[in-house]
């Protein structure tokens, strides 16, 4: 299984450029426990970089437990249901949120 570092340096792979046409948003992902740390995805125009830090003014802030996150980049938790049962949280531009899943293609 990947680890959360990799999962981030292999989203360029998953990225839907199609889906993010037009688009410019910044996704800041605060990965918390053992394993974790920060990442922003950053599209532009519909291209896409992935840094590891904190941006200063993401449209959306993601915040998930390392564990919980391979599972849900494995396709094992659905993210909708890690929403509801608190083990992802959100912050920002919900529109944004509810693209993700057409963005970034998940297994």
């Amino acid at each position: 299984m990947p680890t959360v570092k990799e999962l981030f340096q292999n989203m360029p792979a998953s990225f839907q450029k199609g889906a993010a046409a037009g688009m410019n948003a910044v996704f800041q992902f605060d990965i918390t426990g053992d394993g974790g740390g920060k990442w922003y995805a950053a599209i532009t125009n519909g291209d896409l970089s992935v840094v590891e830090g904190q941006h200063a003014s993401p449209n959306l802030t993601v915040t998930m437990a390392a564990p919980d996150y391979i599972e849900m980049a494995a396709g094992k938790l659905n993210g909708m249901m890690a929403f509801s049962t608190g083990k992802l949280k959100v912050k920002g531009d919900m529109l944004l949120a509810m693209k993700m899943p057409t963005i970034f293609k998940m297994t």
